[in-house]
């Protein structure tokens, strides 16, 4: 007599466990990349880690230009752009993104400009200092 075999009623789910992981790692990873902007050589720091949420990036290339969210501006003209820019966006994080070479002064000056646009929450973006470790 032959015996009938019962139907197997399970679906083995680890290789697409194993995929979706490392999907999700993936994802994890590169999503900071996609806000990129404009190439800028950033001071360095011990401390500096931005959280990028909804927020709004302002950055000052070497060669003194500005961008509001990639938008090039004039200097002139920075402080009623960025305050109308503000006014469709109110409560955003405003992170500011300089190059080394730019002068203080015209740093202290887009900070006060993003400071009368009513900005509570304002951030400076560095690079992290790589640390040797002891040999």
């Amino acid at each position: 007599m032959r015996r009938a075999r019962a139907m197997m009623a399970e679906i083995n789910i680890t290789s697409l466990t194993d995929v979706s992981l490392t999907l999700l790692i993936i994802f994890i990873v590169s999503a900071p990349l996609l806000k990129a902007g404009m190439d800028v050589s950033l001071p360095k720091t011990s401390a500096a880690k931005i959280t990028e949420k909804e927020s709004i990036m302002v950055t000052i290339n070497k060669n003194k230009e500005i961008f509001i969210d990639d938008k090039k501006v004039s200097l002139a003209d920075f402080g009623d752009k960025f305050k109308s820019f503000m006014s469709s966006q109110p409560g955003k994080a405003v992170y500011l993104k300089s190059d080394k070479e730019v002068p203080y002064g015209t740093v202290i000056d887009i900070v006060g400009k993003i400071k009368l646009a009513g900005v509570e929450n304002l951030g400076l973006a560095a690079e992290l200092e790589r640390t040797r470790s002891a040999k």
